[in-house]
């Protein structure tokens, strides 16, 4: 017998997205050696297959949860596709340009993009407060375009970027990924339970990756990768395609999608954390003003109303 309270739901519910996007970006961050050491779709498919390997009891469907309907497979689809595939894509090659606290400053604009979204496709009203958030985030983002960009330097021989817009411009995309997840995601949880979303929305990345996994696999150097590496992409694999996930559909059943949107500031901080404390990037003056207006973006978009 479920003896727990709505109270004690929300706050669980609380505690699951906001670890979620804390895994998230941390993962976002130390994705970058990754990205040195494999190429980024064989890393992708790599990802989903290890992922797959460790869920397949997932898959089942749940006696008390009714068959898929086509509406609920289109949208289990785009759930991947949007917010699992091309994130991956986007957020690896992203993060292989710029550096991982420039990519952290740019995903503190997902709350803002995430209540322009919920505006559009699920009718929810956009305050003025919403209206500054999403100013904040534009400006923010756009302070960190003007300066130069701290890219992750050269190794092994590979030639330097030159191109730290593009990576800034890749992670948006990735960010534009994310908040079509959010949005898709609450409406599979009325649907689905959280482990077979997980499950079948990985699997489909796996799909979709597979091509072009195998062609970069057929002649990468698997030997020539560290051990350090392969441990590094298990746990990657694992907190991406399963805690992450999970955690999120099970936060997002009690919680509004909007509502929601406020546990993406872990996202950056984490990203931004794990740039400075592992990977040695510092934060420059411009980047932590930055930074500062994408978080006040954040508490704009997200400081609860009153109730009349």
């Amino acid at each position: 017998m479920n003896t727990a309270t709505p109270a004690s739901n929300r706050l669980v519910a609380y505690g699951c997205l906001a670890l979620s996007m804390s895994l998230v970006g941390g993962y976002v961050a130390l994705s970058k050696p990754l990205v040195a050491a494999f190429p980024v779709l064989l890393l992708a498919w790599l990802r989903f297959g290890i992922a797959a390997l460790a869920m397949p009891h997932w898959l089942k469907r749940a006696p008390d949860e009714p068959p898929m309907s086509g509406r609920t497979r289109g949208l289990v689809f785009l759930e991947s596709f949007l917010g699992n595939f091309l994130f991956s894509i986007f957020m690896l090659f992203g993060v292989s340009l710029t550096s991982a606290v420039s990519a952290g400053v740019i995903m503190a604009s997902i709350p803002a993009a995430v209540a322009v979204a919920s505006w559009l496709f699920l009718r929810e009203r956009i305050t003025v407060r919403i209206g500054l958030a999403i100013g904040c985030a534009a400006l923010g983002i756009g302070l960190l375009a003007l300066v130069p960009a701290h890219a992750p330097a050269a190794t092994d021989g590979d030639e330097p970027s030159s191109m730290p817009w593009l990576g800034n411009l890749l992670v948006f995309c990735a960010v534009l990924c994310e908040t079509a997840y959010a949005v898709i995601g609450k409406s599979l949880t009325g649907r689905l339970g959280p482990k077979r979303i997980s499950s079948l929305i990985n699997l489909w990345g796996f799909v979709l990756s597979m091509p072009f996994g195998i062609w970069f696999a057929l002649q990468f150097d698997f030997s020539a990768v560290r051990f350090d590496m392969w441990a590094l992409l298990v746990v990657y694999a694992l907190a991406a395609s399963i805690w992450t996930v999970w955690l999120w559909m099970t936060g997002l059943r009690h919680v509004p999608a909007a509502q929601a949107g406020v546990f993406a500031v872990m996202l950056p901080v984490s990203a931004a954390l794990v740039g400075v404390l592992v990977l040695g990037e510092s934060l420059s003056g411009a980047q932590l003003f930055a930074f500062a207006l994408a978080l006040i973006g954040v508490v704009l978009a997200t400081w609860p109303e009153r109730r009349s």
